[in-house]
């Protein structure tokens, strides 16, 4: 039967759609925008939660967008049997969770929501299903977090090096599409929810100095003192959230993954490709 893929075009799909493909199934991704398919892959044209266009028998179905609009469409669709459901919510359900930022707790509350109507539908139809809760994703140069820092400091020359004693956990797109695969294949991983982080836990400074040693040219280190930056956050309340962040520990216990699906998520080591 077929695989069907929302957001084939995203970090984590332009990872795994290649690894599917040598499953040797039928993989069908649906995009707002036209794509240029790989050989193997129809690409369709559609938006959630109400414009997929009709869909043959499915033996699964992998979304890496917004959880609530996934489910929604999912309650509503008309299956032919019971493909297995993986997606991907955000370790920033439980990161946010108490978050002085009422934006960010509305955040936190949203994935939480969108993983309970998940399970919902995936009840409705019988499927099993899988979530995916990754820490700062990596390695595409899709991600809004570390790649607009790394070509702006590419840019300038100069790169930002927050204080911070936090920890950090960023895990690459591919070790995601691959947990995605054994989950596929994996029965003791239905009906569960899995944090995945990377193969390495690093104070959040020395998370910022690999992306530097990255760059494919010379910059100039700028170190921003933490007093610096709890100004910052005072004075701009949109990065309240973030900057009092920096002291904290955002990790993932990938204790379950390991045991699940013998997933070993890679150290970090960025190369100037990744950016």
């Amino acid at each position: 039967m077929t695989i069907l893929v929302f957001g084939g075009s995203s970090q984590i799909g332009l990872f795994l759609l290649p690894r599917l493909l040598v499953r040797g199934e039928p993989v069908i991704a649906v995009s707002r925008q036209p794509r240029a398919a790989p050989a193997g892959v129809a690409w369709l044209h559609g938006q959630l939660p109400d414009q997929v266009p009709a869909l043959p028998a499915l033996s699964a179905i992998v979304s890496f967008g917004p959880l609530r609009p996934f489910a929604d469409w999912l309650a509503a669709a008309s299956l032919q049997g019971t493909p297995r459901v993986i997606a991907t919510s955000s370790m920033s359900a439980e990161t946010k969770r108490d978050s002085a930022v009422p934006a960010e707790r509305a955040i936190s509350q949203q994935l939480r929501d969108g993983e309970s109507a998940l399970a919902a539908a995936c009840a409705r139809h019988g499927c099993a299903w899988t979530v995916l809760r990754p820490t700062l994703i990596y390695g595409a140069g899709l991600d809004k977090s570390l790649t607009p820092i790394a070509r702006r400091a590419r840019r300038l020359r100069i790169f930002p090096l927050p204080g911070g004693r936090g920890l950090r956990q960023p895990v690459h797109a591919d070790d995601i599409a691959q947990a995605v695969l054994a989950a596929l294949d994996c029965p003791g991983a239905a009906d569960r929810i899995l944090s995945i982080g990377g193969g390495e836990r690093l104070p959040f400074v020395e998370m910022f100095r690999r992306v530097r040693r990255s760059q494919p040219c010379a910059t100039l280190p700028l170190p921003l003192p933490g007093g610096l930056l709890r100004a910052c956050a005072r004075i701009l309340p949109r990065l309240r959230g973030p900057l009092n962040r920096l002291d904290t520990d955002l990790v993932a216990d990938n204790g379950e993954l390991q045991r699940l699906l013998g997933i070993h998520p890679r150290p970090f080591h960025p190369d100037a490709s990744m950016w």
